[in-house]
């Protein structure tokens, strides 16, 4: 398609809007940061349910003592999911505050993050530094709150998928002068 065919990027009067070009490369980032984040919970299940439910003390010392490499993957997709949707947000008519889905994923992402590292980095720490005190023996202490945060992150992360797809609830009331807006 030559350049004389090709439509004007629509300006809206509010602030600038990303070109076509530049708001897939922002929403190929986005959805493979979202893929990779959910891949990386994936991991996370995998290793606590094994270091949980496996009857092979060296297995679950393993499993401990691995989970704590997946702390940066996991900010990082995080991180780069939240930057490429808030660039999207505020590059887009959708808006960071105009819809009630877009507030929600926003929402969601934010409490993620944190919790990334408030929360899953000190445990998964306590997890690897119990692993080699394993050593053959049953495992004594307690790790079974390590359950919830995969599948509070994978639940979230899937509800935010939903959210992008189905694009439920409209617009926030009054949200003309929302940021992003």
């Amino acid at each position: 398609m030559s350049t004389l065919n090709r439509p004007a990027p629509t300006r809206d009067p509010r602030g600038r809007r990303l070109r076509p070009k530049a708001r897939k490369a922002a929403l190929v980032v986005h959805i493979v940061a979202a893929g990779a984040w959910i891949g990386l919970d994936v991991m996370l299940a995998v290793l606590v349910f094994t270091g949980l439910l496996t009857s092979d003390p060296g297995t679950a010392a393993l499993c401990y003592q691995a989970m704590p490499l997946l702390i940066w993957p996991l900010t990082t997709s995080g991180l780069t999911c939240l930057a490429s949707g808030v660039v999207l947000g505020l590059g887009t008519h959708h808006g960071l505050l105009r819809y009630w889905w877009v507030a929600v994923k926003l929402v969601l992402n934010i409490v993620l993050v944190v919790l990334i590292v408030v929360l899953l980095r000190p445990g998964l720490q306590e997890a690897a530094e119990f692993g080699p005190q394993l050593d053959g023996e049953p495992a004594t202490v307690d790790l079974s709150g390590l359950v919830f945060p995969p599948v509070v992150s994978s639940t979230a992360l899937v509800i935010a998928t939903i959210l992008a797809v189905y694009k439920p609830w409209g617009r926030i009331s009054g949200s003309s002068r929302a940021v992003g807006g």
